[in-house]
């Protein structure tokens, strides 16, 4: 067992922004499902939003993020998520975040559904070079131990006290060590989740391979509410590649000129689509057009075309994009790149206030594991690296301002394994997780009916009670524990799916293919 006073589970950047508010004043564990810089933070090009351009207004960033969420965010959240993003980005800088700058200012780029320019960047690997600055950091502090490998399986409440106290506090979690196979128990008087989201419930996404719900599975376990789940953000330009899945191409390439075409008719298609916000529409609105054009023509991709603009301009904004592109044949000063939607973000999760409480006494989280009110119905571009900032702060500052009320933890019971054995039937997990990807895929995806979402359903019913079967047999190894949080979290999908009776931003239905007049979260209590 392992104590500590405050224990995180994520070592992105919501993990290690509550981490550093924290140390001073009291020993913090992180713990992290692989190596410490494997999660979505790295993985985020594009960059942060923040109002600093003159012109720009904390209204103009609201009223973006409200239209680009359908009208389903919470406005006070979205206020305050806004208002906290100067102070933010001041605070990267003095971490050594090496923004782009213009001149003796940051450089501000532009990007879907934003009125002004106001995304601070780092070229095109902003994420990289934050995740960089807060894990040299987190690393440098005496008061914080960062421990990689750690696939957690579930959090330890108060049925896994030896005296159950009924309070329902949450006092840890239990994670099996990638390389011993132990399972360790972690306990401290408050844990934060900061898992990251879901992409990986479906066949195609840009999200990290071990993006597979795990704290919105835990917390859904363990008694919290979640929801919004039904709000699953498809990014519409994902490189279509048969040898490289998964690579990204930044909203900001369309920021900056880059146009969408039609490669069988050679024309740009978005006016058909939105005429007045073309390529610069939410992303909601681009991927469903390039769907539509991908279905209506038979397409396998479409085309993003930033040729037109000067081959050094390109190069100067976007080079980690273009080195790998050239290393694939493709030349994006001259040529078109073939692009097609994927899963891209998790707007939906677990229901927490501004504090980043829980329903759970002692559980906290921030993040794309997170329903915090800022997204709403679609996530506005950029929005998500800012609010792991904000609320990786605002948990801390909750936590110290509350520490002396927190119970200590009582005695938890370890992991017991005396009932279960190895597998000799691996087969079935890789089986299963194709399966639950590629159902996902087809039937709860970017278009979506009723019929299609009880075929889903159908087919997480019964695998469900395969997966238990086998988790309650054999012991725990880290895609065992993958399986059974995706399947949990694909089921939270298609159930918030199929409560929402209308179309509303990232949920389109033919079956209710107009949006409702009064925007209403969708809250799955457990």
């Amino acid at each position: 067992m392992s104590a500590s006073d405050v224990l995180i589970v994520g070592s992105g950047a919501a993990g290690l922004t509550a981490a550093l508010n924290l140390a001073d004043r009291f020993k913090v564990t992180v713990l992290a499902k692989g190596a410490l810089n494997e999660g979505s933070t790295a993985w985020a090009q594009g960059g942060i939003a923040a109002v600093l351009e003159p012109g720009d207004t904390f209204e103009h960033h609201v009223e973006d993020t409200m239209v680009a969420g359908a009208g389903l965010n919470d406005r006070d959240i979205v206020e305050f998520v806004v208002e906290g993003a100067p102070a933010a980005i001041e605070r990267l800088t003095q971490l050594g975040v090496p923004f782009a700058t213009e001149g003796n200012a940051l450089h501000l780029t532009r990007e879907g559904g934003h009125s002004h320019r106001r995304i601070v960047h780092v070229a095109d690997a902003t994420g990289w070079a934050v995740q960089e600055a807060l894990q040299r950091a987190a690393e440098a502090h005496p008061n914080i131990t960062l421990v990689p490998d750690q696939v957690a399986i579930d959090l330890a409440t108060g049925r896994h006290e030896e005296r159950y106290s009924g309070a329902g506090n949450v006092w840890g979690v239990y994670a099996v060590d990638r390389g011993t196979g132990h399972v360790n128990l972690y306990t401290a008087k408050a844990t934060i989740l900061a898992t990251g989201g879901a992409g990986r419930t479906y066949l195609f996404s840009t999200a990290p391979r071990g993006a597979t719900g795990d704290g919105i599975a835990m917390a859904w376990r363990a008694g919290a509410r979640v929801s919004n789940m039904e709000m699953m953000q498809f990014h519409p330009t994902c490189l279509y590649n048969l040898e490289v899945k998964n690579f990204l191409i930044t909203e900001a390439v369309r920021g900056e000129g880059g146009r969408l075409i039609n490669p069988t008719t050679g024309k740009r298609f978005m006016s058909y689509y939105d005429a007045e916000r073309m390529e610069l529409a939410p992303r909601d609105v681009v991927a469903r057009a390039i769907d539509a054009e991908i279905k209506r023509y038979g397409l396998d991709y479409v085309h993003l075309d930033i040729s037109h603009q000067p081959p050094e301009f390109v190069r100067a904004h976007f080079p980690n994009i273009y080195e790998k592109l050239i290393g694939l044949g493709i030349d994006m000063t001259t040529q078109p790149i073939p692009v097609v939607p994927a899963q891209h973000y998790t707007c939906g999760g677990i229901v927490i206030d501004r504090d980043g409480r829980t329903d759970l006494p002692g559980l906290y989280a921030a993040g794309e594991c997170t329903e915090s009110g800022l997204h709403g119905a679609n996530r506005l571009a950029s929005n998500s690296l800012l609010e792991c900032f904000v609320f990786g702060e605002s948990c801390a500052d909750h936590i110290a301002a509350h520490w002396d009320a927190l119970p200590p933890v009582p005695v938890i019971r370890p992991w017991d394994e005396s009932r279960v054995t190895d597998s000799d039937e691996e087969v079935v997990i890789k089986q299963n997780w194709t399966e639950i990807r590629r159902f996902m895929w087809n039937y709860v995806g970017i278009v979506r009916t009723t019929k299609r979402l009880q075929r889903a359903q159908a087919r997480i019913r019964l695998l469900t009670h395969e997966v238990e079967d086998y988790y309650g047999h054999f012991r725990v190894t880290p895609d065992l524990i993958e399986l059974r949080n995706l399947l949990q979290t694909a089921e939270l999908i298609v159930r918030s799916a199929l409560h929402r009776h209308e179309s509303r931003g990232l949920h389109y239905t033919l079956d209710w293919p107009e949006t409702a007049a009064e925007a209403v979260d969708t809250v799955l209590v457990p």
